[in-house]
């Protein structure tokens, strides 16, 4: 992979929103520089309200659009590229980012931004779950 397109992961601090690790499936599509379209079926590893971090073999490059379909929901939405990593297997991992807002695209709630592990109401109940069935702990 041509590392040329990476960046070390400054932004890391500067999150807009709180991420999720779940896998989605989705065809990620787009244009080479040559013009040449290319469509690829990917899974996300971490989402949130403002985009993904997704397993991509197809090269691309920083700032470059991209398209992405949620195909559980057919939902498809524009993209950018913003980060490149070589990631801990040979498939690079992709940060894109929604170019447009699109709070509803990967059909999950995301915590406030302002949530926290250690806060009084992520202490107060904990949901455990066994095979086919929740049980609640009180803290």
């Amino acid at each position: 992979m041509n590392t040329s397109n990476t960046r070390p992961h400054a932004h890391a601090q500067q999150r807009r929103s709180q991420r999720i690790l779940l896998a989605v499936s989705v065809l990620v599509s787009g244009q080479h520089a040559n013009g040449a379209p290319f469509s690829e079926r990917a899974k996300t590893q971490v989402v949130n309200a403002h985009g993904a971090m997704i397993l991509l073999r197809e090269t691309v490059v920083i700032g470059q659009r991209i398209k992405i379909k949620n195909l559980a929901t057919n939902e498809e939405t524009g993209c950018t590229v913003v980060d490149i990593s070589p990631g801990s297997t040979e498939i690079p991992e992709v940060g894109v980012a929604f170019t447009k807002p699109a709070p509803g695209f990967w059909r999950v709630s995301f915590p406030p931004e302002d949530w926290n592990p250690r806060s009084p109401e992520a202490k107060r109940v904990s949901a455990i779950t066994q095979p086919g069935k929740p049980i609640i702990a009180k803290k």
